[in-house]
Order: C-alpha cells, then sequence, then structure tokens
C-alpha cells in the first residue's frame, strides 16, 4: 500500500520548493488537472508561472490528515514578489500566506485529483492592490 502522506509531503518539497521537476512526472498522474490542461506538466505550468513572480516561495506543511487515498495539507507560503503577478507588476515586497490542498492518490501513488483554497485576497492586498466592488454595486437574483 502506498503511504500517501509521504507522497504529499514529497510532492511539497521536491516540486513546490526543490524545483525538481522530475518528481512531478513521477508523483502527478496523466488526468491531474493543472494549468490549462492536465499531468504532470500542466502542473508543472502553474508551479513555473508561480515561481516566474515569486522566484524564491517556499512552502511549509502546517499540518497534514491523511485518509485511504486522500490527503488534505495545511500550508503556509512566503516568498518575494520579484516578477508580474497577473497584472500586477513585480513590488520586491516579501509576502506570506496560507492555503489548504487536498489531493487525490491512485493504487500507483500518483496524484489524479488535487483542489487548492488559499488566501488570495490576502496576498494582493500584500502586494498593494486595491480591490474596489463594480461600479453600480452588485446585483442578483436574491431569493
Amino acid at each position: 500500500m502506498i503511504d500517501v502522506e509521504a507522497a504529499a509531503r514529497r510532492f511539497i518539497a521536491d516540486v513546490w520548493n526543490g524545483v525538481r521537476e522530475e518528481s512531478a512526472y513521477e508523483l502527478v498522474g496523466p488526468e491531474c488537472p493543472g494549468l490549462g490542461g492536465a499531468g504532470p506538466e500542466a502542473t508543472l505550468a502553474w508551479h513555473r508561472e508561480r515561481r516566474a513572480a515569486f522566484p524564491d516561495l517556499r512552502y511549509k506543511i502546517v499540518d497534514v490528515v491523511a485518509a485511504g487515498e486522500r490527503v488534505a495539507v495545511h500550508w503556509r507560503a512566503a516568498g518575494t514578489h520579484a516578477g508580474p503577478f497577473g497584472p500586477v507588476p513585480a513590488t520586491g515586497q516579501v509576502v506570506s500566506y496560507s492555503g489548504a490542498s487536498f489531493l487525490r492518490f491512485d493504487d500507483a501513488g500518483r496524484i489524479v485529483d488535487v483542489w487548492s483554497c488559499n488566501e488570495l485576497f490576502q496576498l494582493l492586498q500584500q502586494l498593494g492592490v486595491e480591490m474596489l466592488p463594480p461600479a453600480g454595486g452588485i446585483s442578483g437574483t436574491g431569493a
């Protein structure tokens, strides 16, 4: 049986922090969703884009819960904004934010599904981005 917690920790250490792209090909299944596609190359594309904006970005594992084929990882990230992050030009600002990633593994120990949430608004505020509601307020079809 695959130790999914160890595999998740290796994924963060090797791919997220170590930039060991070869590990993504070992740890990510071809159907795993990523930036604009699926599989290891799509996963790496997302991380390359994030590293272009924050070259020294490091993730620290805060907590891990593993059960069966699933792993939940609470993490904290920090890095220096040295390149464009979407429409936000480099600021030189050091940022820190938290998030959680939920991974599902196949029988071979490869990640086949990932879902993450993070404090994107907090990150943007640290970069000095002003967030305003749309002109005219928010409309909806409330019940």
